[in-house]
């Protein structure tokens, strides 16, 4: 069999590719030159190859194994991997001690730092940092609302009839109040009113009830559960975007208090509300399965370019604020 090396691959922008894997009781080796994963079926193993060079993130969850070959080359094609529990949550590194974000990022000494140096120019001035902050509540209520009108216009046959004049009335609200927020505390107050008013709003439009977002992990009921696990696919969407751009996971502008990946955090919350969320209480209403929940999500996620769209709201507010800092200075 002709060995395939992983330089010979034509090269996928990051925001282009196609693929999100969450992988479980399988083993993810090298073969021919290919990276695979190995499941077994009785006496059998069937291998089925990972597309690296179209690939963004590979999530392994339970009974996952990875070996040092398919690392190197997950690494060269740019594919950045989480360990993660089942279903997909919580996502946590073996080296760690303490569940939280922690990605296994590839690693190469000519990665890009123009936006890195763009990036720190505004970063240690708080108050630059708190309007990058908003910057990034602002531009996540506008996603929020066309994302939201188009997704009522794919599943209104299938009972997602959302109050659209309602979502409105949200984010006109919500959009001064970012606007005027004094402190970072005070902008994750407004986000989490915000979403609390959202799941009330999706829960409405799916007929589900009166619903309570629990910690993560204890959910009981389908919708939570579906939460938890969409939200880490916009985590490892986010990480491939700050990753692709070279500004490290630390260097949050709005969850950097509390979290050591706060910048994953910051990013995923450009396309959380406004595709995960939606698509977890539909999901909850039709009695998806994990698994077509998942497919959903990554489906959804594709077709509104959310990739993308991360990827050019970081480098614009790299740009701008890293101007706006030097002007300063």
């Amino acid at each position: 069999m002709e060995t395939i090396r992983s330089g010979d691959l034509k090269t996928i922008l990051h925001s282009k590719r196609a693929n999100l894997y969450y992988l479980e009781h399988c083993r993810v080796l090298v073969n021919g030159g290919r990276v695979e994963y190995v499941t077994e079926q009785g006496k059998a193993s069937l291998y089925w190859n990972i597309p690296i060079a179209n690939t963004t993130t590979v999530l392994l969850g339970t009974g996952t194994s990875v070996t040092q070959a398919a690392m190197r080359e997950l690494a060269k094609a740019g594919v950045l991997v989480g360990f993660c529990g089942g279903g997909g949550t919580p996502l946590f590194s073996s080296t760690e001690f303490e569940v939280e974000i922690a990605w296994l990022s590839p690693q190469s000494e000519y990665r890009p730092t123009e936006y890195l140096q763009h990036w720190v120019r505004f970063w240690f001035d708080e108050a630059l940092r708190l309007h990058a902050a908003k910057e990034f509540q602002q531009t996540r209520l506008t996603r929020l609302r066309a994302q939201w009108a188009s997704t009522r216009r794919q599943t209104v046959a299938s009972g997602f009839e959302v109050d659209l004049s309602a979502l409105d009335a949200l984010v006109a609200r919500s959009l001064p109040a970012v606007a005027v927020a004094v402190d970072h505390t005070a902008l994750l107050t407004e986000e989490a009113r915000l979403t609390k008013q959202l799941y009330k709003l999706a829960g409405e439009a799916t007929r589900h009830g009166e619903f309570t977002r629990s910690q993560r992990g204890q959910g009981i009921d389908a919708a939570n559960q579906f939460l938890d696990h969409g939200n880490y696919l916009a985590y490892g969407l986010a990480a491939t975007a700050t990753w692709v751009l070279g500004v490290p996971h630390g260097l949050a502008v709005l969850h950097g208090k509390t979290r050591r990946g706060g910048l994953v955090f910051d990013v995923a919350d450009l396309v959380k509300d406004a595709v995960i969320l939606p698509q977890a209480f539909i999901s909850a209403m039709r009695g998806d399965t994990e698994t077509e929940f998942r497919q959903a999500c990554i489906e959804a996620l594709t077709r509104s370019e959310s990739l993308d769209f991360m990827i050019d709201t970081v480098k614009d507010v790299a740009l701008r604020m890293g101007r706006l800092a030097q002007e300063r200075t």
